[in-house]
């Protein structure tokens, strides 16, 4: 890719990413092109679908995600591995206004631009479930699936304006149900 053409591409990321922070994923496709001082024409060159835009806007958060999820596995009790990142996934889903929703979707549709990210970031959410599991200090009733629901579900409080002010109280209710206790009961005594 030419230089002129990633600096093109590189700022309307940019663009969207802003965009999409105020907005939400439906702002228009116009407006972001607008906003990045490029014509549609060339918005549409660079990202031919929303998906595709949103992908490459996403994909660099969803490899960080993962890359943490590992980084937490090596350095961290299971119990605060599993909780620092949910809590990590879930302030970056509310990053960008009805990213979850999409998520949601493309982790069934195989073909979504979205769903090879979406699984690979389920499944480092999973591994850090099953490490906790296996420690026996969490549920073994809940899966990486229902792990990925629970992100959504936390994100979306999150972006319910009358809800918000909950939402954290309502992250460590949800964390703790998770967790069994067992790590602490061992601790204290």
């Amino acid at each position: 890719m030419r230089a002129d053409a990633r600096k093109n591409r590189d700022h309307v990321l940019a663009a969207a990413g802003t965009a999409i922070t105020e907005q939400g994923v439906d702002v228009s496709l116009r407006d972001i092109a607008r906003r990045a001082d490029v014509g549609l024409a060339t918005l549409l060159r660079h990202f031919p679908t929303r998906e595709a835009l949103l992908e490459a806007l996403l994909r660099t958060s969803f490899d960080e995600m993962t890359v943490r999820a590992g980084e937490l596995e090596t350095s961290s009790s299971p119990e605060d591995a599993l909780v620092s990142w949910l809590r990590d996934c879930v302030a970056w889903t509310t990053e960008y206004r009805g990213v979850t929703v999409l998520m949601a979707a493309a982790i069934e549709d195989t073909e979504s631009a979205l769903h090879a990210s979406c699984v690979t970031l389920r499944a480092a959410g999973a591994r850090l479930l099953a490490r906790a599991q296996t420690a026996g200090i969490a549920r073994t009733d809940i899966d990486g699936t229902d792990l990925f629901a629970l992100v959504a579900a936390l994100a979306w409080l999150s972006d319910q304006p009358s809800l918000a002010p909950r939402a954290d109280h309502l992250f460590d209710v949800v964390a703790s149900a998770i967790l069994t206790g067992a790590a602490s009961a061992g601790a204290s005594g």
